[in-house]
């Protein structure tokens, strides 16, 4: 018999690979992480991650993170149903639009929703009359987190659903169900994992997203001031234990949420199977 030829080097070789690089990127980083927070003692950990500033901080952090990518999957489903099942001129260069988050730097996109949701901005300005004030605000927040985390709800459900084989929803039709009944029990089942997937990719990335949230966010202690900026602030002030315990605990909140969130994932999955 012929040994079968792989294009990769053996079991032992790739995997020793793999860790190595895993090890340089993720665990030695994450382990230091740990090393420096232990500096501090239990005490001066619980002291710092308790301060009323600091949940404050995580306060904002967390639920302006969860409310951003809870509305991009609304509207993320809803831009990737658009492009996938309607041709209409200037498609393609819309399509391509939604990856500029990607490529514009976070400091200009800071500055620019900065300049539209002031209260003399084009957009802040016709909600000024009304007494709704946005930059400086958790709105504002919310506004540029759904800015920057799009991307991750299209791109991850755009291709089950050009994928998607349409006779499911033919046989539908046939049968006399309506279309909110075929999108809710033949559509919708076969976007789930995508859709949890972008939103825990969306989660993660409004969580730690810093340079584009400074500008708008007004940074006023327990009001706009989020934890990313907090532990910037330590850092300036050469208290790196203090900055690693602020981010080991975003780290282990954030881990148990997308370790949550991919348990549902994969039973979603093996639910529509």
């Amino acid at each position: 018999m012929h040994a079968v030829k792989r294009p990769l080097p053996g079991f032992g070789l790739s995997l020793g690979l793999t860790m190595s690089f895993v090890s340089l990127i993720v665990l030695i980083p994450m382990f230091t992480l740990v090393l420096m927070t232990c500096s501090l003692g239990w005490d001066g950990f619980w002291r710092t991650v308790s301060d009323a500033r600091v949940l404050a901080g995580y306060r904002i952090s967390f639920a302006c993170a969860f409310t951003a990518a809870l509305i991009n999957c609304f509207f993320g489903v809803m831009l990737a149903w658009v492009f996938t099942r309607y041709r209409f001129p200037g498609r393609r260069i819309l399509d391509g639009l939604i990856e500029l988050p990607f490529a514009l730097p976070t400091a200009v996109a800071g500055i620019a929703l900065t300049a539209l949701y002031t209260d003399k901005g084009w957009l802040g300005a016709l909600f000024a009359p009304f007494g709704i004030k946005i930059a400086y605000t958790p709105y504002g927040i919310v506004i540029t987190l759904v800015f920057i985390t799009l991307p991750f709800i299209v791109r991850s459900v755009q291709p089950v659903l050009e994928q998607l084989d349409k006779t499911y929803e033919e046989a539908g039709y046939i049968l006399g169900a309506s279309k909110i009944t075929i999108f809710r029990r033949i559509i919708m089942p076969e976007l789930m994992p995508a859709l949890l997937t972008g939103f825990g990719l969306a989660f993660a990335r409004a969580l730690g997203e810093y340079g584009s949230v400074i500008f708008i966010a007004g940074n006023m202690p327990f009001k706009t001031e989020i934890a990313p900026l907090l532990i910037v602030s330590k850092l300036e002030q050469f208290q790196y234990g203090q900055a690693t315990a602020v981010a080991l605990v975003m780290l282990a909140v954030s881990f148990i949420i997308m370790f949550a969130i991919n348990l549902i994932q994969t039973k979603a999955a093996g639910f529509t199977r």
